[in-house]
């Protein structure tokens, strides 16, 4: 059973397209992770899911609810963590707790009982009447998604979650996360730019790009369509080795990224032989070779032709023409 659908949706503001006729599915228990650059449209995508902003075109239903003409319903029936904190730094983790479910109109016995519980859940039982304003930012990362599961949604939907977070801190964020799903059958749905993320916490990832979904599948399906192995060549003569592999037959994709030329191909212990012979003949110095399995970065190189870390600069780079223009 599918909790989300979401068919040619679009989101433009004035000349730019944000979301760009996207659809997919999320199943019913399901962790989907929408994996991208930040301003690829994951933030707007779920803006338009959680009834915060309208779509320009497109459908799009949350547990069967339309997300345009039923948006009570929709509300009632989800969580959402939002990139930017929302807690009250003046409010206790209880006070937060119980302001949050009594909007959503929680009775008062179940209120008191589900806060201490959750509170628990996130490891802040012992700081429920500590103010909000003394936790560190992985605590208050925790209290939001404890705050977001307070009247039981069917869908939580978590906007980089970790973003800002050290890896300890992220690692105690995932294990949260996969508790919640498995535990309380929650469909999640994730954004992050974080691959290892993605790979580790999502049944199934969907790859968003200028607005495009460009690749989606499970992780494994991912790494499995590139091909092979990946081989990374570090050089300052880039272009020129690239060049020089224009014609291989073996190769899968060649990219140049970051000072490096990629190669995706089948038996690399036995290509890198030839690649060096070749690189030598047309007088191309490499400085260092790595041979490693795909992982999501390198199925993002392959789909996009630069790496999440690029595609970023590109677009802070984008935007700073666009302020100089206006």
């Amino acid at each position: 059973m599918d909790t989300i659908e979401v068919e040619k949706l679009s989101k433009k503001f004035g000349e730019l397209v944000a979301v760009n006729d996207i659809s997919f599915t999320v199943k019913e228990g399901e962790i989907f992770g929408l994996l991208g650059p930040n301003g690829a449209g994951k933030t707007t995508t779920l803006s338009i899911l959680t009834t915060l902003l309208p779509p320009s075109s497109g459908k799009s239903f949350v547990n069967n609810f339309d997300v345009e003409t039923d948006k009570d319903n929709v509300r009632k029936s989800i969580g959402m963590v939002f990139q930017d904190p929302t807690l009250d730094d003046e409010l206790t983790a209880y006070e937060n707790m119980d302001f949050h479910g009594r909007l959503y109109g929680v009775s008062k016995k179940i209120r008191k009982s589900k806060v201490i519980s959750l509170l628990k859940l996130v490891e802040l039982g012992d700081r429920k009447d500590s103010l909000v304003k003394t936790f560190s930012g992985g605590m208050k990362r925790r209290l939001e998604i404890a705050r977001g599961l307070l009247h039981e949604p069917k869908v939580l939907f978590l906007d980089e979650p970790t973003l800002g977070l050290d890896p300890q801190t992220r690692n105690k964020i995932w294990e949260y996360i996969k508790k919640l799903n498995q535990e309380k059958k929650i469909t999640i749905i994730y954004t992050t730019h974080y691959m290892d993320e993605a790979d580790k916490l999502c049944n199934r990832i969907a790859i968003i790009d200028h607005g495009k979904i460009i690749a989606l599948d499970t992780s494994q399906s991912l790494k499995n369509k590139i091909g092979g192995d990946v081989i990374t060549i570090k050089t300052t003569d880039q272009k020129k080795l690239s060049h020089s592999l224009k014609d291989c037959k073996w190769c899968e994709s060649v990219r140049v990224h970051d000072g490096s030329v990629t190669i995706n191909v089948h038996n690399a212990s036995k290509r890198v032989v030839e690649i060096v012979n070749l690189a030598e003949k047309n007088k191309v110095k490499i400085d260092d070779i790595i041979i490693h399995e795909p992982s999501l970065e390198d199925v993002f190189l392959y789909f996009t032709g630069k790496t999440i870390r690029e595609q970023e600069a590109s677009g802070i780079d984008n935007l700073r023409k666009r302020m100089m223009i206006g």
